[in-house]
């Protein structure tokens, strides 16, 4: 069985910061030398500026750059699309919306079979937030962040932004004490790396990046630190 690699992006990548460094992480984790890497912006409503700013990055990058439009859904057998592609990288915005949609035209039964056979899952906000089986989502409009599910690719729950949006920390915070599993939090800048559904490592593209570990015990949460490695640029020859 090949490895089953998910990287959640807290924040950062191509949509958030100029560092190339999460984005080449993601793309070295690929099987060959030329990895298939799909774009599926379904989060932003197949927002078309943000399907430009992938290509603007990753066309000039040692892969093979497509997207997957399932507002605008032009394939057909999304099982066998999925098998073809070495790295889905999904994009931010509403993971509720996301999840519906992924839902109503199969395409998660498509990710998970194209995962067991060793493609890499990636994504940022919304696109971090969907692969565990909890999380926190500003996607319901409430007068505070609230809980949702995902996909449950992972155990436990999640939060990005963890330092780019003040009112993350403290939702998260309520809800792992009011029953919501233990969980990661990311900050932007940060990326948790899980192989086989445990988390290898942290990765992060400036020094201040952190991730945590957050849980409930005898109803006080605990907030542990998790070390992260600081990601270099690769250097290019002139």
């Amino acid at each position: 069985m090949p490895a089953q690699h998910i990287v959640a992006l807290g924040g950062g990548g191509f949509s958030m910061e100029k560092s190339p460094v999460l984005d080449d992480y993601i793309l070295g984790l690929a099987r060959g030398d030329l990895p298939r890497i799909c774009f599926v912006p379904t989060a932003s409503g197949d927002s078309e500026n943000y399907i430009v700013r992938f290509y603007r990055r990753f066309t000039s990058a040692a892969c093979r750059p497509s997207h997957l439009e399932l507002f605008r859904r032009s394939v057909r057998d999304l099982v066998e699309f999925a098998r073809s592609q070495d790295i889905f990288y999904v994009g931010g915005g509403n993971v509720a919306n996301l999840l519906a949609v992924w839902r109503l035209h199969g395409f998660d039964q498509a990710l998970r079979i194209a995962h067991g056979e060793g493609a890499v899952l990636a994504g940022v906000s919304a696109g971090s937030l969907c692969w565990f089986e909890h999380g926190v989502t500003d996607s319901f409009a409430d007068p505070e962040l609230s809980a949702c599910d995902g996909l449950g690719f992972l155990a436990g729950s999640h939060c990005p932004h963890y330092d780019g949006e003040a009112e993350r920390r403290p939702a998260f915070t309520r809800l792992v004490q009011s029953g919501m599993p233990s969980g990661f939090a990311a900050d932007d800048g940060a990326a948790l790396h899980f192989v086989d559904r445990q988390l290898l490592r942290v990765v992060s593209s400036r020094p201040a990046a952190r991730a945590y570990h957050v849980a409930c015990m005898d109803g006080e949460v605990l907030e542990r630190a998790l070390a992260a490695d600081l990601l270099a640029e690769r250097a290019t020859s002139t």
